[in-house]
């Protein structure tokens, strides 16, 4: 999905280069072509830079024809053809205002701006795809837009009150180009005219070394600005920070140039407006810290609304680390539990690889650590917990780089029993599960009775469990439900960028444990309590401790905070309670209630539960699995509601199911993570990460496939050389589609003592039983001045000449070898470069089985890309690299 959005923006961005702005006005200059190096790199996808980092407007364009200054005609020639699928022309953006209000650790973020559609020419119209990037982990609270005698607004209502509701999802009118990029089409803009569009989302504030951290996108890219008369372009930003715990805020950074416009103790307010040249090219960051040496906290409560379906009142409990960098952390054992199934394989695997090895690097010498791989069966690094010494990391890497290999099916219940097992004995340290997986399995609801089961019985220190997912096909709820039940955290990377530095914050954020099997004295009077989350978790120097919930009766004027520290002495703080002020609680609450009963109503399937999501959603405007959200147009001339009835809404999505031309209302579905897919997880299909790339030069290709079919008996009515030039340049464009159709070249040799020692036909076995196909092969023998080109960047070794002697002593086996990630593979299947160690530490390893030592290690395999690139022109473009012998 968002590769195809990315050519349909590239696309665009060529085809808006045909509008006319008059004889002294140029368009925005495009960004700078990549360097000549760079471009057989860049080439196979485009850039990501034409992604939205910023709400954003573009013209949809199914016939290039339209497109045109709809002030000043340019009476370009007519073009033929459509746009399958239409190019995105990014509209230019004329103002543009952010909001922000910041409390505790969650933002609530408003932009609105004013887009005209400057590219489709007078009297013609277009849709118009608004696109709405949020920050980490944003959810869409609402959308409101104007365009000429039009409005729209979102609605939020109840999925079992839609009629024929799976009809309706197949043909939404909006969907997710990522997890945090939503996009949707407003219909029949005309050109020239101008859109309002306000878009509303909250987001998490990140919590990275004391500090509080928020990120929201606001980068714009230069084709937004306008071209054309004159226009005055004023940016403005108003945050306001409420951290609602009566300690003073310190910042520390920002993006941009605020002016502190109100402080109090614990709040600030700050804004910023100018008149600029272009609009803000930087996303807006800003930090601060709250002024605390030590543990300290509070209460916050608050009364329902008038409106409130849930008539208890609420309460939120806040307990932060404070900034004392003496405070000592637990000890740790930790088990490591991967998913190698198929569906991992590639670069989602590599990346978890990477955060796997810098976790391990950033344990304490006195921490234990094992490693569970698991597809449908269970791979262990060690029969049991080792000691984090520099030696047995070493000695994991190795074993992860080897064993660590996607293949077959999904059991998520065994390497879990394993690593409890393996965490049996724990004492004085802290025990973890992190758990990483991208897939769905049919027992989630047996392993969450089974976890919950063992460790209401366990007498020992109950593990803490972590979960991570990857993709849309893993159950979210599932993760997130054993997390609770485990006292642990949760975390998602639904695009593959993102896998590695989000494990590794999981990590560092939950295993750096300082105050342990924490309780809440003081509260056992109450007629009625509702806990989020009902297990509370330990908290660690890389996370705040938050917990809400809604009660009955008289809430005490001082709540006790009780627990252990890793000096294995008790710790009981108290936290003053006071009334929420100038904070909305109940939204701010919304997103981790939501999520928690979701997982709660998923675990227990009941209806009940589903009804209460459902009736917060609504209330609050925040998306759930259980509600819809649409996009409402009133009657001309009326206003857009607050709320339409449900037999309204059905009325209208009937006329709108009928009649194409009724577009009063638009069906933006459901906004949640569903429930993951078994039937995707069992046929091992990629996670939505790795999606398939459509080319800059697909559209065109397909733009002319599409053109009316007198051009097509022109082409068969053309002159001879003209066919053929026609053919060649067909021929040309098949034979580089099939170059991206996403698997890779790597190169082999077998060397001189390989085939002296009758190893070929035993290494080319292993090859085809690991998945590869051996493209090409070629066997040669050497020369020295080939060998000295091929090793060149080994000439100032010391081993350089017994090489050339080595490589030249007989004859090579050189074969170009092909499967998806086919040189990280191949590199494992061979094992280290001297094959003395390679017996020890990867014992199945080709190197151990057929090699002597470092230099007659049998075999080779290209180390990178670039390496691979380089290799296989070189024996295969080059052809005086050595002399043929005829293959034996």
């Amino acid at each position: 999905m968002a590769a195809e959005f990315s050519s349909c923006v590239d696309y665009g961005v060529r085809l808006s280069k045909r509008i006319y702005y008059g004889k002294e006005l140029r368009p925005p200059v495009p960004p700078p072509p990549p360097l000549a190096e760079e471009q057989t790199m860049t080439r196979s996808s485009p850039p990501e830079e034409y992604l939205p980092s910023a709400p954003m407007v573009y013209a949809v364009v199914p016939e290039p024809a339209i497109v045109d200054n709809p002030d000043v005609p340019s009476y370009q020639p007519y073009v033929h053809g459509r746009c399958e699928p239409p190019a995105l022309v990014p509209l230019h953006m004329y103002d543009v205002a952010m909001e922000i209000e910041a409390c505790l650790d969650t933002a609530f973020v408003s932009v609105t701006g004013t887009w005209r559609v400057h590219c489709i020419m007078a009297g013609k119209r277009c849709e118009c795809c608004i696109a709405v990037p949020m920050g980490e982990k944003g959810s869409l609270l609402g959308v409101e837009v104007e365009v000429t005698g039009r409005s729209y607004r979102t609605q939020l209502i109840r999925r079992d009150d839609i009629e024929n509701v799976e009809k309706l999802t197949k043909a939404q009118d909006g969907n997710f180009l990522r997890c945090h990029i939503y996009t949707f089409k407003i219909p029949k803009v005309e050109g020239g005219s101008f859109l309002s569009v306000r878009a509303s989302w909250s987001q998490k504030l990140v919590y990275e070394v004391d500090q509080f951290c928020l990120r929201v996108p606001f980068s714009f890219p230069s084709y937004v600005n306008p071209v054309g008369k004159k226009v005055s372009m004023k940016e403005r930003i108003l945050l306001k920070i409420n951290s609602g715990t009566g300690t003073q805020i310190l910042c520390k950074s920002t993006s941009h140039p605020l002016k502190e416009i109100k402080r109090q103790v614990d709040k600030l307010n700050f804004s910023y407006e100018a008149e600029v040249p272009a609009w803000s090219s930087a996303n807006f960051n800003f930090s601060y810290a709250l002024s605390s040496s030590d543990f300290f906290g509070g209460v916050l409560l608050q009364s329902p609304n008038l409106r409130d379906f849930d008539e208890r009142e609420m309460f939120c409990l806040y307990l932060f680390p404070g900034n004392n960098q003496t405070r000592k952390v637990f000890g740790k054992e930790v088990v490591f539990v991967i998913d190698i199934s198929g569906s991992m394989r590639g670069v989602s695997l590599e990346n978890v690889k990477n955060a796997l090895m810098a976790s391990l690097s950033n344990l304490s010498p006195r921490d234990t650590f094992n490693i569970i791989a698991f597809s449908g069966e269970v791979c262990l690094f060690s029969p049991s917990m080792e000691l984090a010494t520099k030696e047995a990391i070493i000695k994991a890497t190795e074993w992860v780089n080897i064993s660590l290999v996607a293949n077959g099916g999904t059991n998520i219940l065994l390497p879990i029993k394993q690593a409890i097992k393996l965490l049996a004995k724990t004492s004085d340290s802290i025990p973890f599960i992190f758990l990483i997986t991208d897939g769905s399995v049919e027992d989630e609801r047996e392993i969450c009775s089974f976890v919950k089961s063992y460790l209401t019985n366990v007498e020992t220190v109950c593990p803490r469990i972590c979960t991570f997912g990857i993709g849309l096909y893993c159950n979210h709820y599932f993760l997130q439900m054993l997390a609770q039940i485990g006292k642990g955290y949760y975390d998602a990377a639904f695009d593959s960028d993102s896998i590695d530095s989000r494990i590794q914050r999981l990590f560092s954020s939950a295993s750096s444990v300082i105050l342990a099997d924490i309780t809440l004295n003081t509260l056992e009077h109450l007629d009625s309590l509702e806990l989020f989350p009902s297990n509370i978790p330990d908290l660690s120097t890389g996370s705040p401790l938050i917990v809400s919930g809604r009660y009955d009766g008289n809430f005490p004027d001082i709540i006790k905070v009780s627990g252990t520290l890793a000096d294995l002495s008790n710790f009981t703080v108290d936290l003053k309670v006071q009334k929420a002020k100038d904070m909305p609680l109940n939204r701010m609450l919304a997103r981790r209630q939501i999520d928690m009963l979701t997982s709660q109503a998923w675990l227990t399937e009941s209806k009940e539960i589903e009804e209460k999501v459902a009736k917060m959603s609504k209330q609050t405007g925040v998306p759930s699995e259980y509600t819809l959200m649409l996009l409402v147009q009133p009657d001309k001339g009326k206003k857009a509601p607050d709320s339409v009835p449900t037999q309204e809404v059905n009325n209208k999505l009937k006329q709108k199911a009928a009649d194409a031309n009724k577009e009063q209302m638009l069906f933006l579905g459901r906004l949640g993570m569903g429930f993951g897919d078994v039937a995707a997880t069992a046929a091992n299909k990629l996670p939505v990460t790795e999606e398939p790339k459509r080319e800059p030069t697909d559209m065109w290709v397909m733009a002319a496939s599409n053109c009316c079919s007198r051009v097509l008996n022109r082409i068969f009515r053309m002159p001879l050389s003209k066919f053929l030039f026609l053919f060649i340049l067909i021929s040309v464009y098949f034979s580089y589609s099939y170059a991206n159709t996403g698997k890779e070249r790597t190169l082999a040799i077998i060397k001189p003592d390989g085939l002296l020692d009758n190893y070929t036909d035993k290494i080319k076995n292993v090859i085809v039983e690991a998945g590869f196909i051996i493209f090409k092969e070629i066997t040669l023998e050497l020369d020295k001045d080939g060998v000295s080109s091929f090793y060149a960047e080994h000439s100032s070794k010391s081993f350089f000449h017994s090489l050339i002697k080595y490589m030249t002593s007989g004859p090579v086996l050189v074969m170009i070898l092909e499967k998806e990630n086919a040189i990280a593979d191949w590199r494992a299947l061979i094992g280290p470069t001297d094959a003395r160690k390679a017996k020890i530490t990867h014992p199945h390893s080709i190197r151990a089985i057929c090699g002597v030592d470092s230099e007659r290690n049998c075999v080779h395999g290209s180390d990178s890309p670039q390496s691979a690139q380089r290799e296989i022109s070189f024996f295969f473009l080059e052809k005086s690299a050595g002399k043929i012998l005829p293959y034996d």
